[in-house]
């Protein structure tokens, strides 16, 4: 354990952006709390994340159970001693559309990613706040954008926009404090082998020429720009919405 290190707390680290999240961040200056759900994989990660020096800690929990997300920030304050940065990448994807979509799924969507963020951002307040370069970051999706046949995910579309309005609300309440707190939305990103994916694979080629890039972003693209907005470089950027898509909102 560092205890003057900054202390990252990373969900949905299993796979994909989490996991390129934690590769990015990690030193011998930081302390990682990866969590998730498959717990091999969270270990696999922290023998990784340790190589490169970082003090690792590793919880595996479905954040959609009530009092996960408080035990979450308990366990990264009680293992290190602070928290400073949150990264909120839990999540999933549902593209059936609306009458085919059941209410189920909805309510499973804000639990998972909204809901899960706001008992984040909640039980992180005062952490947050003690914190000299405290930031937020939160995973929405260009599915709360962009609106096309080719590409409606409603229920997913519905938690990620419930869930960049708690992060602007949250940027406003912190920034007092020196808190930045932002969103990034990925376009259409590549999973690691064997992941779900709501999209067919012919589908999700297809999808990738209409990005102005012509390319699916790889989850590394999506994890240097959270890098950046970690950092003590992005203090004045704060309740923002980036894209990372490849120009798929502008084509």
């Amino acid at each position: 354990m560092t205890a003057s290190a900054n202390t990252i707390l990373v969900t949905g680290a299993s796979s994909g952006i989490g996991a390129a999240v934690c590769r990015r961040v990690a030193s011998s200056g930081t302390n990682i709390v990866v969590h998730g759900r498959k717990i091999s994989n969270l270990e696999a990660l922290a023998a990784n994340l340790t190589e490169r020096g970082a003090a690792v800690e590793i919880i595996a929990s479905d954040l959609a159970e009530e009092g996960a997300a408080e035990q979450l920030v308990s366990r990264a304050v009680a293992r290190f001693g602070r928290l400073d940065q949150i990264v909120s990448n839990a999540g999933f994807a549902d593209s059936a559309p609306l009458g085919v979509v059941g209410r189920d799924v909805l309510d499973r969507s804000y639990d998972a990613m909204a809901g899960a963020f706001f008992e984040l951002a909640t039980a992180g307040l005062d952490p947050l706040r003690r914190s000299e370069c405290g930031r937020v970051v939160a995973i929405s999706s260009f599915v709360a954008h962009r609106f096309a046949s080719d590409c409606l995910f409603p229920a997913t579309a519905a938690a990620k926009s419930s869930l960049e309005a708690i992060a602007k609300s949250l940027a406003v309440q912190l920034g007092p404090a020196g808190v930045a707190v932002n969103c990034v939305a990925p376009g259409y990103t590549r999973k690691d082998p064997g992941a779900h994916r709501a999209i067919s694979p012919e589908l999700l080629a297809q999808m990738a020429g209409k990005a102005a890039t012509g390319r699916i972003s790889e989850p590394d693209d999506v994890a240097a720009v959270v890098q950046f907005l970690l950092s003590r470089d992005a203090r004045q950027i704060t309740g923002q919405v980036i894209n990372v898509d490849g120009g798929l909102n502008i084509c």
